[in-house]
């Protein structure tokens, strides 16, 4: 099976590793994995800022990056949730709308891809500690990806699992809001903390590169022992 990966902005600029773990695993899973290098951000700032127009040359490079590709997997819910955004923003385009919903049908966030289309739940990871895991809100609530990271970390063998008080709120990033809006995020991202140390976990997980990198830094920022992963490094480890 031939995947070609969308690595997304902060991947390629902050979070290599991440990007690594999930070429790793997706090829142990058998499969071929393409990296178009044309390929730039989903346009998703400037689309959630509002300028919906400005966006629209970086979602068609975006498109023509990945025309080839026969599956398109990120590792970030919220910009694989961009891209089947895409046949909204081009309804009526003659020529971009057929594209746009042809990209929007085989993207996958990187859980949702192993569970639902590879269809497996074990991985052959292996990870001693005690971890919780933080639900981002684009992929559980747009994108609709609840299962699929349970299901893969209850088979990570030495792996002991802590439910998060307050899963289901913001952890403050929300990408332009933590900078339009920087009390109220900063507020939001130190209950999360106060939330993450509540469960006892030395291991915080998560599968959005901007919600780790938020909460990574205020605990980073504490001088807090809790050590923050992606689920793609979690389900690398052996």
């Amino acid at each position: 099976m031939k995947v070609t990966l969308f690595a997304t902005c902060l991947v390629d600029m902050f979070q290599g590793d991440v990007g690594k773990a999930v070429v790793e695993v997706l090829e142990r899973l058998g499969c071929d994995i393409d990296f178009p290098e044309d390929q730039i951000c989903c346009g998703q700032p400037a689309y959630n800022s509002g300028y919906v127009e400005e966006s629209k040359n970086a979602m068609k490079k975006m498109i023509t990056a990945f025309e080839h590709a026969e599956y398109v997997v990120s590792p970030s819910g919220s910009c694989a949730y961009m891209l089947k955004e895409y046949p909204e923003v081009f309804k009526g385009d003659p020529i971009w709308e057929p594209k746009a919903q042809a990209l929007a049908a085989k993207t996958y966030e990187f859980t949702e891809f192993i569970v639902n289309v590879l269809k497996i739940e074990d991985v052959g990871a292996y990870l001693e500690g005690k971890a919780t895991y933080h639900t981002s809100c684009h992929m559980t609530r747009l994108l609709g990806v609840t299962e699929a990271p349970f299901q893969l970390l209850k088979n990570v063998k030495g792996l002991h699992y802590v439910d998060l008080p307050g899963k289901d709120r913001c952890c403050g990033f929300g990408g332009t809001f933590s900078v339009k809006m920087g009390n109220i995020s900063g507020e939001m991202v130190n209950e999360k903390v106060l939330n993450v140390e509540e469960t006892g976990a030395d291991i915080l997980i998560g599968a959005d590169a901007g919600c780790l990198l938020n909460i990574g830094g205020r605990i980073q920022r504490q001088g807090k022992p809790i050590k923050v992963m992606h689920i793609a490094e979690v389900l690398n480890c052996r």
